[in-house]
């Protein structure tokens, strides 16, 4: 069948050879048209079939169908069409001359317009490529906050990934575009009995407006569709009431401590979840990835799953999926949207600034606080966020330059590698416990990060993929940083908690395991020495769980042993107490597309902080909270 369509082709476009470029129009000469056409259209076309279009076979057709033969025969006949031009060419039927001058003062406005609406295009659509590509479900939130956050620390291949990729082919085609656009030529076609211009500046014009038109168009439709823009839009215009309505303000609900208040040690593991475990367990691996986690957990660990097996983790949430909105949700209760008017992220004191988060609490109720990262804290607004509440040190890649910990020209990674950190954060410990007062500790690892993972001079390689030998080593290393928590004095009185910050966005990795869509990729999450009154919660509280990030908030203070009246804060509910959350009340589809839209309360309080009269009267009430939550001497 192909060479039959083929074969149509070429007697069409020896046709038009016979009528436009054949001056001798004699028997001889026209079957020589005929075969030359036949020959040239028919292997050129199976060529492109094969090696463009990706066609199997040519001769054995029973596997394709109508569709598949109508693509060839449309291929086909452009490829003839192009032999015809560039014979044309050769043969000087056809010549290219120089275009005579535009007689419209607005030629040159029009050409300028179309290199611009054609650069708007590519950035769009080559953008999305490599959004998708680098980063996986990128929502519309995460992007437009992530381009209005700071990008001071940013491992420096992410940046050569983004040049490489994106920039370079967005200007490479504006470029090759630009020329063809501005270029001062004119095609003439030289009949048997006049010369006719057949292509000049006009329709040279008109099509690279139409093409980028065209481009702009296409590229704007793929972004919106991939990265789901009409979060944005929503973000932006369309109300909604739920947050406003199931909101719990953390600063006006009864929280009880326990008496003798616990410790908490908040790890923050990058990127990790539990496909990585073997598919026996729920994972999506033929080997499990990490076994000495595993052990830990099962032995130890308590783990609200989504499932009935032991384990599972959340749901995607809005505004959850990357670090920082992780840390957001876990210490607020709240998703973490894009910024309303005239709010802003990225600078000090100005990150979130009504909201009452963990920090907060525990600042408030005489706790030395310490977060701890290997990169600098700048990126993504994390010390603005961290120093914008509670008495926290923060603890990053630049606090270690200037206080000597680090020698000034050391980089590794992000910053410090992982090996780095953990020893780090021995030390750092210890000095939070000999201080004598309850402390929270909170980490963040890096070298499960994308691109790759960091592949350290420590790092076993056993596994083909490097960002398996990354997560591998990685996951070690917090066995062997928790076997060391366990010996210290302190261990008795601490809660752990352990939790992937979000699932990877290292997509070459699950295209390398060949990954199902249909499988649902959920965080690792584990509560390791909970206080005993949350012990041995029941399956019918941990298991089938529909949950999300922000639920954390509530759940760690009740792994503190605290007491939390209602059992909600922000819009999190605390998991051990088996109450419906908020995905389970709602569905998650529901509460997702609804927290995406226009939240008053989350703009005018949360977002932009509170008014002076306001913020007296929090203080007021926080007072009175204060006194009720404070236990007689």
């Amino acid at each position: 069948m192909f060479f039959v369509l083929s074969a149509v082709s070429a007697v069409i476009m020896a046709v038009i050879e016979i009528c436009f470029f054949c001056r001798k129009r004699n028997f001889g000469s026209c079957l020589k048209i005929v075969v030359k056409n036949i020959l040239a259209v028919m292997l050129c076309s199976l060529a492109v079939q094969k090696h463009v279009m990706h066609y199997k076979h040519f001769i054995d057709t029973d596997a394709y169908g109508t569709m598949n033969f109508v693509k060839f025969f449309i291929m086909s006949l452009a490829v003839g069409l192009a032999l015809q031009f560039i014979f044309a060419l050769i043969n000087r039927f056809i010549t290219f001359e120089e275009a005579d001058k535009p007689k419209k003062k607005g030629a040159l406005a029009v050409k300028i317009v179309s290199v611009i609406v054609f650069f708007l295009g590519l950035a769009a659509y080559y953008g999305t490529v490599w959004g998708k590509g680098s980063f996986g479900d990128v929502t519309g939130d995460q992007l437009i906050i992530n381009l209005m956050s700071p990008t001071t620390g940013t491992e420096r291949g992410v940046y050569i990934e983004a040049f490489e990729g994106p920039v370079f082919h967005t200007f490479l085609f504006t470029v090759l575009f630009a020329i063809f656009d501005f270029s001062k030529f004119k095609l003439v076609y030289h009949g048997l009995k006049q010369n006719k211009k057949i292509f000049g500046d006009l329709a040279k014009r008109l099509i690279c407006l139409v093409i980028a038109i065209a481009m702009l168009i296409g590229g704007v439709h793929y972004g919106w569709t991939e990265f789901q823009l009409r979060q944005v839009f929503n973000a932006y215009f369309i109300d909604s009431e739920l947050l406003d309505e199931v909101y719990v303000a953390p600063e006006d609900t009864k929280i009880t401590f326990p008496e003798q208040k616990r410790n908490l040690i908040h790890i923050y593991l990058e990127s990790l979840e539990n496909s990585y475990l073997s598919k026996d367990l729920g994972g999506y691996m033929d080997e499990n990835l990490m076994p000495e986690l595993t052990e830990l957990t099962q032995q130890e660990g308590i783990v609200f799953s989504d499932t009935d097996n032991f384990f599972g983790g959340p749901m995607k949430g809005t505004g959850t999926q990357w670090s920082i909105a992780s840390m957001v949700n876990q210490t607020t209760g709240l998703p973490m949207k894009a910024p309303g008017i005239n709010n802003d992220y990225g600078s000090p004191g100005n990150f979130l600034p009504g909201a009452y988060t963990l920090n907060d609490l525990l600042t408030d109720n005489g706790y030395v606080q310490t977060v701890m990262f290997g990169a600098d804290a700048r990126f993504g607004g994390l010390r603005y966020y961290y120093e914008t509440h509670g008495d926290v040190l923060v603890y990053d890649y630049q606090y270690a330059i200037e206080n000597g910990i680090i020698p000034s020209d050391y980089r590794v990674w992000w910053g410090f590698e992982d090996d780095k950190l953990y020893e780090l954060a021995k030390e750092e410990i210890t000095r939070l416990y000999e201080t004598g007062k309850p402390f929270n500790f909170t980490m963040e690892t890096a070298d499960t990060h994308k691109p790759g993972g960091y592949i350290g001079p420590n790092t076993p390689t056993p596994y083909e993929n490097s960002y398996a030998n990354a997560i591998a080593y990685s996951t070690a290393q917090c066995v062997e940083f928790i076997n060391w928590i366990k010996q210290q004095p302190f261990y008795e009185n601490t809660t752990i908690v352990i939790i992937g910050d979000h699932v990877s966005m290292e997509t070459d990795f699950f295209d390398f395991y060949n990954f199902s869509d249909d499988y649902l990729r959920t965080q690792y999450n584990c509560i390791l020495n909970p206080a005993p009154s949350v012990e041995n919660p029941s399956k019918s509280v941990t298991n089938n769980r529909v949950w999300c990030n922000w639920d954390m908030y509530p759940t760690i203070l009740a792994a503190m042993g605290c007491t939390v009246e209602g059992e909600r804060l922000g819009v999190g509910t605390n998991l051990f107490s088996g109450k419906d959350t908020i995905f389970e009340e709602y569905g998650v589809d529901f509460t997702n597309a609804e927290f995406e839209k226009v939240s008053d309360l989350y703009n005018e309080k949360i977002l932009a902080g509170y008014t002076e009269l306001e913020e007296e009267q929090r203080k007021e009430n926080h007072a009175k909270w204060y006194e009720m939550n404070t236990p007689d001497e």
